[in-house]
């Protein structure tokens, strides 16, 4: 089985506001590709898909809110080379939703790892992270 997958397709993320996560995530680096609509029977669904940090984002705007539940994805996490520069770029670039005041460094977890959280305009958590 393992032969037949290719690779990660995606991560979805639920925003309340598909313009400002379209927005946000042009502004810290990313690359709108495509947008899209669907209809159903609650109204239309809004999707994008945004190139970020070597993934794509598949953002979903519900007509609907939907719950955090057993299940939802608590945050995605990108490598970074520097921690520190890449968080000053998306200071400078205007976001400051840093979760904490300083990253974080773990030497004994997973070998070795900073890291650094922070969110995006629908509370979606986004990890920086630098294996040691």
């Amino acid at each position: 089985m393992k032969e037949h997958y290719q690779g990660l397709g995606h991560v979805a993320v639920y925003t309340g506001d598909m313009d400002a996560s379209i927005a946000f995530y042009e502004k810290i680096g990313g690359t709108l590709s495509r947008q899209a609509s669907l209809s159903t029977p609650e109204g239309e669904k809004k999707l994008a898909l945004v190139s970020f940090g070597g993934i794509t984002l598949e953002l979903i705007q519900s007509p609907t809110p939907m719950p955090m539940v057993e299940g939802n994805v608590p945050h995605f996490a990108i490598y970074v080379d520097d921690i520190d520069q890449t968080a000053a770029a998306i200071r400078a670039a205007g976001v400051d939703t840093f979760m904490t005041p300083e990253k974080n460094v773990l030497p004994e977890l997973f070998g070795g790892l900073e890291n650094w959280f922070f969110t995006g305009p629908s509370g979606e958590q986004i990890e920086l992270l630098k294996m040691l």
